[in-house]
């Protein structure tokens, strides 16, 4: 059964809660899932509120004007999504395939809601995997004079395929903040370091460096900022002394196809909201 929700954030205080579930029961929508948290921090209120659509008195293009009472009432940030949208994603991939494999894999089972029509790369390496997945392979070579061009060129590629949400896959080039001003909120990047240690490049030869005994990975939405977008997801594994860069680096490799999928399953499933530099994820 198809179902809205609702994401929403405004300055704590008394009433919020009832006067959203009064909002929906007013409009016949049966609530089937509410979480909420409470920054006390900044004071800031934080729910994701997901109802049924089926009794509903309101088409869907009229659920966010109707929100308008209460958003002025609370000075209120809302969102409203729906379960049935399924997102068409591009994929970024440079040379390492197998986050890309991985999201491809989950796409065709099902297991993750997205449509993935697109692979963009500045190689050629995983032109056969995207082939055999009957996925468009875009081969855009880039070097530090032709990026604005290149950067066109892949825009016009997601344009193309109705893409509305970009995973970078180990895509090993630095984004214009162009672009990510663009695609704000919607570009979700793997990083092979646990944030913000180790940012940058060569984070597993850092890592060897300084003996660590957690190599950790995160994902988290890309930013013209390097590395400092707001975290969605992260995971460690431990390590040790015997460990060589190599054997870190697939630790990092496990890691990482594990951690993407689950940052791209929060943002699809709408449970995502971002608060400045910091997300709130419910479960």
């Amino acid at each position: 059964m198809t179902t809205a929700v609702l994401l929403l954030s405004c300055p704590d205080r008394p009433g919020i809660v009832a006067a959203v579930a009064d909002f929906v029961f007013r409009h016949g929508g049966n609530i089937v899932d509410a979480q909420q948290h409470t920054d006390r921090t900044e004071g800031v209120f934080f729910q994701r509120i997901e109802f049924e659509l089926e009794d509903a008195d309101l088409d869907r293009d009229r659920i966010q004007p109707a929100m308008h009472e209460l958003v002025d009432r609370f000075d209120m940030q809302c969102a409203v999504r729906f379960s049935d949208e399924v997102p068409r994603v591009g994929v970024l991939v440079s040379r390492e395939g197998h986050c890309l494999v991985d999201l491809l894999a989950r796409s065709r089972s099902g297991e993750l809601a997205v449509e993935i029509p697109v692979v963009i790369s500045n190689h050629e390496h995983e032109a056969e995997v995207a082939s055999w997945f009957g996925v468009d392979y875009r081969y855009l070579p880039v070097t530090a004079d032709t990026k604005p061009e290149q950067e066109a060129a892949m825009q016009r590629a997601l344009d193309e395929h109705g893409v509305t949400l970009v995973v970078l896959a180990r895509y090993m080039q630095i984004l214009s903040p162009e672009f990510c001003d663009r695609w704000q909120e919607r570009i979700i990047n793997i990083h092979h370091s646990f944030l913000p240690a180790f940012s940058g490049g060569r984070p597993y030869h850092q890592a060897h460096e300084r003996g660590v005994k957690l190599v950790g990975v995160t994902a988290h939405y890309a930013t013209a900022a390097l590395d400092d977008g707001p975290i969605i997801d992260q995971d460690v594994v431990r390590v040790s002394h015997r460990d060589s860069i190599e054997d870190l680096r697939r630790r990092g490799r496990d890691l990482e196809v594990v951690v993407l999928a689950r940052a791209v399953r929060a943002h699809v499933e709408h449970r995502v909201l971002v608060h400045g530099r910091r997300t709130v994820v419910f479960d």
